[in-house]
């Protein structure tokens, strides 16, 4: 079956109290949006359409980062989800196929949920998605009838026996495109809210003998997001499913409650994951890997056997390694770090190439920026750099070679050479006693 996604994506969510849209608001690194589309991804649709209205511009771009082939097209009013809906028919003028509506603001749909809904169009008009709820609350209902859904009833439209309903409506959809947009077309805003609604579209296709029915899935996965307390529910609940997820895959969390994954995560089997671990978007461990408590990654790849932390920092474009080691307090940047390799205190590495089995000395830093450009430090292999080097990009250090502790190394150093940059120490006798009583006594004065 064909399919078009319309994610709608229009509103101001003005309970945000936020100049950004509700849509791009983040869950686990990634805009709402963006969960939203991944969701629907899992159907391999043929179109996707977003509406957008409040900071299109914004949702256009978080869209297309996400997905190029993207059509963006402008809610300018905002009259109800039916008219919202309808924004979308001129990107979908030809398409032969269903049509699924998402929300950007209801980002855990899960896939198999989806698909679920696809399976049930095989014998139905109309497929609406519901949820039964403990307390319905100001949800729509979704009225049965003969094991049919009759219609669905907003709640400030409902009578009281259809708000004793708890079966409620998440608001997705899936028909015939060519069917939607004709029953849209009838939509009227004779409501209490004076809005096209896009619910309307049941009671009207049962009007013409079209079959309508109900997916059901858990209430979780229907979770809207319109409120910066509901965001901070949405954020616990992803990072409770993806350490659920994480140690059902093999994963140990020593701490699970304190580890926090992006959207994209991905950690091999029998890795070990300390407490207080942060990845951002972007990132890769494999298997026997272990990232140490209080680390911060993203973006970047760490490979089997690594290990990394306590309090390091790996920043996007760090790729390390089978069995690489960086330490404490390291930060590394768009820098490779070859097998074996250890960078294990108290240094930054950034625009950099280490090679095999080399040892990089604490407080060593890779100068890369020269207040305009980003230069290169590469490092060979069998390489040992002794404590606070400082290597002066771009700079070359070849294999085997040495620099002595506390360098400045402006110069390429070649291989197996020791490099000594330098000024040459001198003790002056008895001059810190002087000092020390020459200063002791100007305070004397002062006080």
């Amino acid at each position: 079956m064909t399919i078009a996604l319309i994610i709608l994506g229009a509103g101001m969510g003005t309970r945000m109290n936020s100049d950004q849209p509700k849509v791009l608001h983040p869950i686990a690194g990634a805009p709402m949006l963006v969960h939203a589309m991944k969701a629907g991804a899992s159907l391999d649709p043929a179109k996707t359409v977003i509406v957008a209205g409040h900071g299109a511009a914004a949702v256009e771009k978080a869209a297309l980062d996400f997905d190029p082939t993207a059509d963006v097209v402008i809610q300018s009013e905002q009259l109800g989800t039916a008219h919202a809906v309808a924004q979308a028919q001129p990107a979908l003028d030809g398409f032969d196929g269903d049509a699924l509506v998402l929300y950007g603001d209801t980002p855990f749909i899960r896939p198999e949920t989806l698909a679920a809904m696809t399976a049930a169009r095989l014998t139905h008009d109309i497929v609406v998605l519901g949820f039964e709820a403990d307390a319905p609350g100001r949800y729509g209902r979704l009225i049965m009838q003969d094991d049919q859904l009759a219609k669905i009833v907003e709640f400030k439209d409902a009578t009281d026996e259809e708000k004793s309903v708890n079966l409620c409506n998440s608001g997705v959809i899936a028909a015939d495109a060519s069917t939607l947009f004709d029953l849209i077309d009838a939509v009227g805003n004779d409501n209490a809210a004076g809005e096209y609604y896009l619910t309307d579209i049941v009671a009207i296709a049962r009007e013409r003998q079209l079959k309508a029915t109900v997916v059901r899935c858990t209430e979780a996965e229907t979770l809207g997001i319109n409120s910066r307390a509901e965001l901070s529910r949405a954020e616990a609940l992803f990072q409770s499913n993806a350490r659920t997820a994480a140690q059902a895959d093999g994963v140990t969390l020593t701490a699970p409650e304190t580890v926090f994954f992006a959207h994209d995560t991905v950690i091999g089997r029998d890795s070990v994951i300390e407490p207080n671990v942060v990845f951002g978007p972007g990132v890769t461990v494999e298997s026997n890997a272990t990232i140490r408590a209080f680390s911060h990654l993203e973006g970047c790849h760490v490979s089997r056997g690594a290990v990394v932390g306590p309090y390091a920092r790996l920043r996007p474009g760090a790729e390390l390694s089978e069995n690489v080691k960086v330490g404490n307090f390291v930060e590394i940047k768009n820098a490779q770090i070859a097998e074996g390799a250890k960078v294990n205190h108290l240094s930054y590495v950034g625009d950099a190439e280490i090679g095999a089995r080399s040892n990089i000395g604490a407080g060593t830093i890779t100068c890369n920026y020269d207040g305009v450009f980003k230069h290169k430090t590469t490092i060979g292999a069998d390489t040992f750099i002794g404590s606070n080097t400082m290597l002066v990009a771009p700079v070359t250090v070849g294999d085997a070679a040495m620099t002595a502790s506390g360098s400045v190394i402006t110069r390429d150093v070649p291989g197996g050479d020791l490099a000594v940059a330098r000024a040459k120490q001198e003790n002056k006798a008895g001059f810190a006693v002087r000092l020390f009583e020459k200063l002791k006594s100007r305070k004397a004065k002062r006080s």
